[in-house]
């Protein structure tokens, strides 16, 4: 039975979705105006694993991850680059994607924009307010947060304590120092609404965004621990007097990303770019780097450490070279794995299986058997076997990829990996279609760029020879 903690509760549940069988799951995704670094890998990595493992046991996901497009930082950006604030959103957008892409991050079932959702958000702002949750102020809209009740409870402060230490402005508009913004008037960036115009608060955009994609009560919402208070509790808040129900039966949060024990973020300056780290370090290296430490714990990160996590991720890949998957498993193993993950995803001790199966293969004990389970336990971890026999870098791939968007007439925005799993659906249809000729010349050609494709039952994979 699988266990998680609820940071709800403060303790480790076991797992119920409120519909049996079916799993709704929301992420607080990116708000697209710079490029992702290291710790928005730790977090979209720890999820992507959750939403695999969840689906491996057997649940129907629908996995929704917003996207910020509508946001002070944008609109800094673009005012002092003098562009439209999609120009913006747009180029930061598609790096957060290609970053995704080379992390091996499945994309999510459901991905919404803000700037496609605000009619939504302008609607349960209106309901806030005919509540009496909500008060309008001079074209801005604060929600009274002394009328919600359970406020403080997400993140385990009561509201006595976080009025005590709240910091009170002169002159502010609001009724009390917690409430928080819910529209902003903006005459420069803004959409038509009741108030005038003006434009949502961060916290509204993903609570309409979750009611419009998932209904008003989901089973699990996520993001990183930064994010529990004050962007999560005034979610919750917001959501429940809103719709009147429950918001989130579960709340996960991972933990940081550490330099010299300080959180890796934008505003301290001291983070490294996804795509600076996958200049030394593959997507498997980085990704056993975050999964070697529980989710919910912080990650000092140090070159040691990776390059330790380099050599670890290269024995687990390569001990597979050669070798023909089928669909045979160690189910000791399997259970194995699955007893670790079930304890709040325990990634390090369900390592500790797949390393014990790389032992198995190195010195010949059912070689072919636990090879397959290696294969079929680390994709439910992420870990991306096309890369075996062969250690190749994101820019050694770009470069064999290359010829092939002119061979395929494909989208020059897509990424490699993007890139080749489009030629694998290709020849997937002329399979269905018993094109057999079409199928053979379509893996002949990726052949002829040592681009090797393996069919199976669980579908096709591909490595670079």
């Amino acid at each position: 039975m699988l266990k998680i903690y609820n940071t709800l509760s403060n303790t480790i549940e076991e797992f119920h979705p409120i519909e049996q069988n079916k799993v709704k799951m929301y992420v607080c995704g990116p708000t697209v105006y710079d490029n992702a670094h290291l710790g928005h890998a730790r977090c979209y990595i720890t999820w992507d694993v959750l939403y695999r493992y969840l689906k491996f046991l057997g649940y129907e996901v629908t996995y929704c991850r917003n996207v910020t497009d509508v946001d002070d930082k944008i609109l800094k950006k673009a005012d002092e680059q003098g562009v439209e604030p999609s120009v913006i959103t747009d180029k930061y957008y598609k790096s957060f994607i290609n970053s995704m892409n080379n992390l091996n991050v499945l994309k999510p079932d459901i991905e919404p924009r803000a700037t496609k959702t605000i009619g939504e958000m302008i609607a349960m702002v209106k309901k806030l307010e005919a509540n009496g949750f909500a008060y309008a102020v001079d074209g801005d809209v604060y929600f009274r947060v002394e009328k919600y009740k359970k406020y403080g409870e997400l993140s385990s402060q009561p509201i006595k304590d976080l009025l005590n230490g709240a910091r009170v402005e002169a002159n502010d508009k609001k009724e009390s120092p917690l409430d928080f913004a819910l529209w902003k008037k903006d005459e420069l960036h803004g959409y038509n609404s009741p108030w005038g115009k003006g434009r949502p608060g961060w916290h509204i955009e993903c609570s309409a965004m979750n009611k419009k994609y998932l209904g008003e009560t989901i089973d699990i919402h996520a993001g990183g621990a930064d994010l529990a208070f004050p962007h999560h509790e005034n979610e919750r808040a917001q959501s429940e007097c809103a719709n009147g129900c429950m918001f989130s039966k579960y709340w996960m949060h991972n933990g940081f990303v550490t330099i010299n024990k300080e959180k890796m973020s934008k505003s301290l300056n001291n983070f490294l770019t996804i795509d600076d780290v996958l200049k030394n370090y593959d997507t498997n290296a980085i990704r056993l780097f975050i999964l070697t430490n529980h989710y919910r714990m912080p990650v000092e990160f140090n070159d040691s450490g990776l390059t330790a996590a380099k050599n670890g991720a290269k024995r687990l890949i390569n001990s597979i070279a050669g070798m023909e998957i089928k669909d045979e498993y160690n189910n000791e193993a399997v259970e194995e794995f699955k007893n670790a993950m079930d304890e709040d995803l325990n990634t390090s001790k369900a390592l500790a299986v797949l390393f014990s199966l790389v032992d198995k293969i190195k010195k010949g004990i059912d070689k072919n058997i636990n090879a397959n389970t290696l294969v079929y336990l680390g994709s439910v971890l992420g870990f991306d076997f096309s890369l075996s026999q062969k250690e190749i870098s994101i820019e050694e791939l770009n470069e064999i990829v290359k010829p092939l968007y002119d061979e395929f007439n494909l989208d020059k925005e897509l990424s490699a990996k993007e890139a080749i799993d489009k030629i694998i659906e290709l020849r997937k249809q002329a399979r269905e279609n018993k094109d057999w000729q079409k199928s053979d010349e379509i893996r002949d050609k990726l052949l002829a760029h040592k681009i090797q494709l393996k069919d199976s039952k669980e579908g096709t994979t591909w490595q670079i020879l």
